[in-house]
């Protein structure tokens, strides 16, 4: 990513900033009123930007704590959808906004926003912050989130990817899942589980518009059928053989196996069926065990098995990914803001969400020593060695079959992939509904690639 993160980054500075600027119609401070959660004392307030899922919801029911800790300092969380908060984190960021002290980010900003001089460098802090143990971040997770080497945001939890699956629904059938399954053998099962007249779905995938959203699960699949993005001279191949019959595979299977009303359904969607029971498998985050694996949040809590991400043509096709936490360089409290980061990711709120929420909430995937916790791995027997495992077996520089010239798994490690990889990601949701073909979806998706690629020949990458 670094031999062209410079010239993007210049980009970005002269004209996409105002693009961004575009993607707010209100004020941010405007969304507070329906996201905002703390405040309210007498010391410094800080704004935490951040996407509502139920591990940061876990954070906000504990944050009395860290306030109590830290009498000078209040929180202010703006808690929105992550499409939505994408989009108000980075336009805050990219001009200089200052509305947030803290955002949620993930491997995919966070060495281009470092790169182009946006995130506070958080090294120093780590290096003086006694026992914080950067060392003990899974490894993957930190390089990730790190820019010429260092810091530059802090995991909250880490992901891959892997395949869950009901063991009582399978064994009812009389059918097992394979250690390492390919994406066919996982579509013969689907097809012999589904039994929408009983509310059971053969499987959950995402269908909802957003590069991080349906792309992340699709774009596995593009891999591992050898497709990609671009080749080595950035000439677009969305129209390859390899990409629409990844494509096809897709949108067939959610259409003929997935859940009712499949392109509106994103993770959230899927979580929810999934662990009220209604869907067979589930391919998407290994996050996802923190509410699966809930006694009391979900209906098949220790009904489940784990298996990596399925493959066709590479060995792995697990994704890599992290809900981070990082500080815009104008934060008017960057140094309280360190407060809350530190506290927020350190060892100690990994044991108080055990302690005070139920083990198998905690933040999984950003860690080593969690997995160490002897409260942690009875709780995780079933899926903590599928989650290390699948995070190390990722490697975002070499996830396709052919050589690409840009780095990422589930995404392409370039600036203008939010907006590439939304429009396109319309376009298979579109298809999803029946309103367009995969043809006809593809055809218009290369036009958008080609114009991203065509920026980048010619130079000096």
């Amino acid at each position: 990513m670094s031999r062209y993160l410079g010239r993007l980054a210049q980009r970005r500075r002269g004209c996409a900033v105002v693009a961004c600027a575009a993607l707010v119609a209100a004020p941010v401070a405007g969304c507070a009123g329906a996201g905002g959660l703390g405040g309210g004392g007498q010391g410094t307030t800080i704004v935490v930007a951040i996407v509502s899922n139920p591990q940061m919801e876990d954070a906000i029911s504990l944050s009395d704590q860290f306030e109590r800790e830290h009498p000078g300092i209040d929180l202010e969380f703006v808690s929105l959808p992550e499409n939505e908060a994408r989009a108000k984190i980075t336009a805050s960021v990219a001009t200089g906004g200052g509305e947030f002290d803290a955002v949620m980010i993930s491997n995919y900003e966070t060495p281009q926003w470092a790169d182009n001089g946006w995130l506070v460098n958080l090294q120093p802090y780590i290096d003086k912050t006694q026992g914080y143990d950067a060392g003990d971040i899974i490894t993957p997770i930190r390089e990730a989130l790190s820019y010429k080497g260092d810091i530059y945001s802090v995991p909250f939890y880490g992901e891959s990817s892997f395949l869950a699956y009901r063991k009582d629904v399978f064994e009812k059938a009389g059918l097992s899942m394979p250690d390492q399954p390919t994406w066919q053998q996982v579509r013969g099962l689907a097809a012999k589980l589904h039994d929408p007249a009983n509310g059971m779905t053969g499987i959950c995938l995402r269908g909802l518009p957003g590069w991080g959203e349906n792309l992340a699960p699709m774009n596995t699949v593009v891999n591992t059928f050898g497709g990609r993005w671009f080749d080595q001279d950035w000439d677009a191949q969305l129209q390859s053989p390899e990409f629409r019959q990844a494509t096809e595979f897709y949108v067939d299977m959610v259409r003929s196996y997935g859940i009712p009303g499949a392109a509106a359904a994103g993770f959230a969607e899927c979580l929810t069926a999934y662990s009220q029971g209604q869907a067979a498998m589930w391919y998407d985050a290994t996050s996802m065990v923190s509410t699966v694996e809930s006694p009391a949040d979900s209906a098949v809590a220790g009904k489940n098995s784990y298996v990596p991400a399925p493959v066709v043509e590479t060995e792995s096709s697990g994704w890599l990914y992290s809900w981070s936490l990082g500080i815009p360089d104008s934060a008017s409290n960057p140094d309280e803001a360190w407060e809350f980061l530190s506290w927020v990711t350190d060892k100690k709120y990994i044991k108080l969400v055990g302690t005070e929420l139920g083990w198998e909430r905690v933040p999984p995937g950003s860690r080593q020593s969690t997995y160490a916790l002897p409260e942690y791995r009875k709780v995780a027997k079933a899926y903590a060695e599928p989650t290390l495992d699948a995070l190390n077996s990722v490697d975002p520089a070499d996830a396709t079959v052919d050589p690409v010239p840009y780095t990422g798994i589930q995404f392409v490690g370039i600036p203008e992939f939010q907006d590439l990889g939304t429009r396109v990601s319309q376009q298979v949701s579109a298809a999803i509904a029946g309103q367009v073909s995969v043809d006809e979806a593809l055809d218009q998706s290369q036009i958008y690639a080609e114009s991203v690629g065509e920026s980048y020949q010619g130079e000096d990458q």
